[in-house]
């Protein structure tokens, strides 16, 4: 079983969990997820499988550096993140959530850039399953990725959630970058 440190941040998109192992920031959820999203979080209906794996431990001191860096972003005073991830995924999976954390603040890239980006021009299907794996949210910034013809489309916590992060991060004026 391993230990992982953990918090509920309340931000200004609404509360976030956040999970950290010994190498890094693991997940960071939204608090509403739709409907077979998947989550670390226990749940009633698998706690027995879950307990298994995981012992969370809450405790917001131990997260005060993600805090931290999360508070100055959602002041709009951080650009990028300096803390640890502990990225768990397929090779693929991986491969496009470096592509992500390479997308630049305050910019945006389709589905098939990113695809691209990791050697599968025509994986851009694919591409969008990994975004909806991906679960350290905002850190690892699938928000930033849209539709090839500039419309915001596929995100784990919405739209509209999607729309204020860009709007955040002044991404919306100049939508489509790549």
């Amino acid at each position: 079983m391993e230990n992982l440190n953990c918090t509920t941040m309340h931000s200004t998109i609404g509360p976030l969990f956040l999970a950290a192992s010994a190498q890094g920031l693991l997940a960071l959820e939204f608090d509403r997820r739709l409907p077979g999203q998947q989550s670390i979080r226990p749940s009633p209906r698998h706690l027995r499988e879950e307990k298994k794996r995981f012992k969370f431990e809450d405790s917001a001191r131990l997260m005060r550096p993600y805090l931290g860096e999360l508070e100055e972003y959602f002041a709009g005073n951080r650009r990028e993140f300096t803390f640890p991830l502990d990225l768990r995924g397929t090779d693929f999976q991986l491969a496009c959530w470096r592509a992500l954390l390479a997308i630049p603040y305050g910019e945006t890239r389709s589905y098939a850039a990113i695809a691209r980006a990791v050697g599968k021009a025509n994986a851009f299907r694919a591409v969008g399953m990994a975004n909806n794996r991906n679960p350290i949210a905002i850190v690892v910034p699938c928000h930033r990725v849209i539709a090839s013809d500039g419309t915001l489309c596929g995100y784990g916590g919405g739209l509209d959630l999607k729309r204020k992060l860009l709007e955040l991060e002044g991404a919306l004026s100049g939508m489509l970058a790549a």
